[in-house]
């Protein structure tokens, strides 16, 4: 079975840090203490998800970062109705900006389509700021 990532656009992050951040909160951590997005709708691909998916997060119309989905948890919400828990990795790795249109929810992504990840910084080496890798993403450079 191949595997299958999940798209989504990271609300209310302008920056791969602001994620971060914010998952180093106890409100964005499950019971096990590992990071957990809540989203209304169950994969109907959940097999495809968990056979080595990620989360890829797209930041003010680019994709800059993604964390792999370690299981899905039925969580029911203040409102008794139930919604499904993506456990992520508390590792977020950053990826080669991909540029991408705006949607609602979240959408599947396959492994053809995924940016591939940055390589690993070598000592000394500093990352381009977001916006401007959004740039350079924009006129095809990245």
């Amino acid at each position: 079975m191949d595997n299958l990532h999940i798209l989504k656009l990271c609300v209310g992050a302008e920056r791969v840090e602001d994620l971060i951040d914010w998952q180093a909160m106890p409100q964005a951590r499950g019971r096990d203490g590992l990071p957990c997005h809540v989203t209304r709708m169950w994969p109907k691909r959940s097999a495809e998800v968990l056979a080595g998916g990620s989360l890829y997060w797209v930041f003010k119309g680019v994709i800059l970062a993604r964390q792999r989905i370690l299981r899905l948890d039925e969580i029911t919400g203040g409102d008794g109705i139930l919604r499904c828990g993506l456990v992520l990795d508390p590792a977020v790795i950053r990826t080669q900006p991909a540029p991408r249109r705006p949607f609602q929810g979240w959408r599947y992504l396959t492994p053809a389509d995924a940016p591939p990840d940055l390589r690993a910084s070598r000592a000394g080496d500093t990352t381009l700021p977001d916006d401007l890798s959004r740039a350079l993403a924009d006129i095809g450079l990245l």
